[in-house]
């Protein structure tokens, strides 16, 4: 474990499309996605396409995808989306380098960042508003995952 702490053993690199496996099953494991949601190579690559960024953390002694971070652009704002780190890599300190990573893109693109986070999710909401977002309280968050057919 002593070695999973040193942070020089961690990288924040650019997805590639050789880690889709690695990030479908580290956003299993954590419950945050899969393709059942719409997240898919082909919507990955749309959104990098559309001015978006997909961010690996990389354990680089196993050459091992440990966390990640996908913000998609909408030319007003970045969102944060399946910020995330493997359970065996939780507890070192790591998220806070990424999520200074996310916050250093939406700086240099001069763009909000916005997320949304489950409200039982009390480790992850304190992390973010270490990190200085705020919440908005007055909002609601709706959804359309599936258009059914007509009857």
């Amino acid at each position: 474990m002593a070695e999973k702490q040193n942070v020089d053993y961690y990288i924040i690199r650019d997805f590639n499309i050789t880690d889709y496996d690695s990030v479908s099953a580290l956003w299993e494991q954590t419950g945050m996605g899969g393709a059942v949601r719409g997240d898919t190579l082909q919507v990955i690559e749309q959104t990098l396409a559309h001015g978006g960024k997909f961010l690996i953390l990389e354990y680089l002694p196993q050459k091992k995808v440990a966390g990640t971070a996908w913000l998609t652009n909408d030319f007003r704002r970045l969102y944060l989306h399946h910020f995330g780190i493997l359970p065996e890599f939780q507890g070192l300190g790591l998220s806070n380098l990424l999520c200074q990573k996310c916050i250093q893109i939406g700086k240099e693109l001069k763009l909000q960042l916005k997320l949304e986070v489950h409200r039982d999710n009390v480790k992850a909401r304190k992390l973010y508003l270490k990190h200085g977002f705020k919440e908005l309280g007055d909002y609601q968050v709706l959804i359309i995952r599936n258009y059914e057919p007509s009857k």
